[in-house]
């Protein structure tokens, strides 16, 4: 409590980094000490907030370790994070400062845990990745459903997404940064596997489904979100002695699900070849640009889930409004809000929502408009 701010917000002229930063003027209590920190100022005073701006470039690790040392919760927007994330959640760790972040890269998660976890389970920092729509609404979303189905029994819980919006400039970034990094991903997750402890009497099985037909097409979905998943699996005994859980994205119709495996298999291909990775970058959205608040407005999601064990069955539902950008700028703002100000569990290092915050960043994001419900 003796450091300037309970939270500080990095990257907050970027597209969703402005974004949160308007709920954060919203939604902070009376007397929260917060500001906005980035590399250009003029930037951040343009977003017209009466916070104090600090400034700090994303690769000054001097100045980073200065803005870490300053604040007890660090939310950052700033990626893709393999590239621009390191020294900023390793400021944190050593600081011993509450971090978050918006990221979807396996990979940055898998090296923040080889680098980064024990340091910070020895300086109390709890370093929680994919505090937006990756991967919020999968992880409470499960927790959720886990809540409704008896204990210490094996669970099974399969999600499924519809949702409709359109991506800006950082994520269509982030997006190729991912798929032109399988190799280094890969092995990352090694490494982490070999090193990383297991949960003792109990068996963890997340990953991304199969295709399959549940009143419409269910198609695989290869996001970090089943990752998330379960690594609170792992560190939560309430999910049972044997968990397991499968995501998918599911659209209404055969050629539907044809025409969305084949776009995403062609992106794909195309993110591996630096040419064409070249290419697609100067011909989508810039990072900073994005879709305008109409569009935002009509914009939507639907993350459902179906539990099952111990002879029952319970479907829940996580919805909210646009999801990449209107919602996560909800997720990352609340959690921000709940690591500075609610009581926690006395749990340090890389954690998950589900493990560090749980049932108290549920109820902080039901009151921003985001549905957590049982359906009949």
């Amino acid at each position: 409590m003796d450091r300037p701010y309970d939270i500080v917000l990095f990257g907050a002229s970027g597209f969703t980094g402005a974004l949160t930063a308007a709920y954060l003027a919203g939604a902070v209590p009376p007397g929260a000490r917060w500001a906005l920190a980035g590399r250009d100022r003029a930037k951040l005073e343009r977003l017209g907030l009466d916070v104090p701006i600090l400034t700090a470039d994303a690769a000054d690790r001097a100045a980073l370790a200065d803005l870490a040392a300053r604040t007890r919760v660090l939310a950052t927007t700033v990626g893709p994070y393999v590239t621009h994330g390191g020294p900023l959640v390793a400021a944190c760790a050593e600081a011993g400062t509450h971090y978050l972040d918006l990221t979807g890269e396996p990979e940055f998660v898998d090296r923040t845990y080889l680098l980064h976890h024990d340091l910070a389970a020895r300086t109390g920092a709890k370093l929680v990745h994919a505090c937006g729509f990756d991967s919020v609404p999968w992880d409470l979303g499960v927790l959720h459903t886990v809540g409704k189905l008896p204990e210490n029994v094996p669970l099974t819980v399969s999600g499924f997404l519809r949702a409709s919006g359109r991506p800006s400039g950082g994520t269509l970034s982030t997006a190729l940064t991912v798929a032109g990094r399988t190799r280094q991903a890969a092995e990352a997750a090694a490494r982490r596997r070999a090193v990383e402890p297991r949960p003792k009497g109990r068996r963890i099985s997340s990953r991304p489904g199969g295709l399959r037909y549940v009143g419409g097409w269910a198609l695989p979905m290869p996001t970090l979100d089943p990752l998330i998943v379960g690594r609170s699996a792992r560190l939560l005994d309430r999910y049972g002695p044997d968990f397991t859980y499968r995501q998918h994205y599911a659209v209404r119709t055969l050629p539907a699900a044809l025409a969305t495996a084949a776009g995403a298999g062609a992106f794909a291909a195309a993110a591996m070849l630096p040419p064409a990775r070249a290419l697609l970058r100067d011909r989508l959205l810039r990072p900073g640009q994005g879709p305008s608040p109409e569009q935002r407005a009509r914009s939507w999601f639907r993350a459902t889930f179906l539990g099952e064990g111990g002879g029952e069955r319970v479907v829940t539902e996580v919805a909210g409004g646009d999801p990449g950008y209107d919602a996560t700028a909800r997720m990352l703002g609340e959690s921000a809000l709940c690591l500075a100000f609610d009581e926690l569990p006395d749990r340090a290092g890389q954690l998950t929502t589900a493990s560090a915050m749980g049932q108290t960043l549920i109820d902080r994001l039901v009151r921003a408009g985001i549905t957590f419900t049982v359906r009949s």
